[in-house]
């Protein structure tokens, strides 16, 4: 039996995202490159990283920068909470929450990040990190308020 996939979809990975890190597939929606990006990072690939990154946002030193990241950070978790089209067809965010453990600590991100659709291809562009009050609830999914959880 094949291995939970990384980006917490509850498939197995051979069904989920190692056809998109491999090469065999393309991901057909900006929510399907989210989460190979994430299993990317699970996984230790910084081609697939660079390859997914929008080409006007790719800086010459952007593998090296991301091999440099890997070691010490295990990627423990993802919970996409959101995804919406953007001002025309091509463009899509996703909203999402992924902890981490880097130097026995656990951290969290929580982005929107914006993904445009080229010659048939998603790309991700860049993201920001989204308001968030005390009182709402907690991104990490675990529907408790922010403050009574990750906050």
């Amino acid at each position: 039996m094949s291995e939970k996939c990384p980006c917490c979809s509850g498939k197995q990975y051979s069904l989920c995202c190692e056809p998109f890190l491999k090469g065999n597939q393309t991901p057909a929606t900006a929510e399907q490159l989210m989460r190979s990006r994430y299993s990317a990072y699970a996984k230790q690939d910084a081609a697939y990283l660079v390859s997914t990154w929008h080409p006007a946002k790719r800086e010459s030193t952007l593998a090296g920068l991301l091999s440099e990241s890997f070691p010490g950070t295990e990627w423990l978790s993802l919970n996409v909470t959101r995804c919406i089209i953007g001002s025309h067809d091509n463009e899509a965010f996703v909203t999402f929450f992924a902890r981490y453990r880097e130097k026995n600590s656990i951290h969290a991100l929580y982005e929107c990040s914006r993904f445009l659709r080229e010659d048939q291809r998603w790309y991700y562009v860049d993201g920001t990190a989204p308001e968030l009050g005390r009182n709402d609830r907690c991104p990490c999914g675990s529907d408790k308020k922010y403050k009574k959880c990750c906050g």
